[in-house]
């Protein structure tokens, strides 16, 4: 059985100021475990959109490359 309560946030920080020292830390652990959690994802992100990219010169030796290979393997 579930049941929802809508709590402003003023009530929330009410009760999160009541609790004991160990729930209190408890609830630290969990909020730090989500961000981080969140935190990776972003990161991922952030580092492939800072990645480095590559110049038409280097695309053009791939592409090179690969058409040297593909005609190597029907060979």
């Amino acid at each position: 059985m579930q049941v929802q309560v809508d709590i402003e946030f003023d009530q929330l920080l009410k009760i999160v100021k009541t609790l004991p020292a160990g729930q209190l830390k408890l609830l630290k652990a969990e909020i730090d475990r989500k961000r981080k959690v969140k935190k990776s994802k972003t990161d991922l992100e952030t580092f492939l959109l800072t990645g480095p990219v590559a110049t038409q010169k280097q695309l053009s030796v791939i592409k090179n490359n690969r058409k040297a290979i593909n005609q190597w393997r029907t060979n």
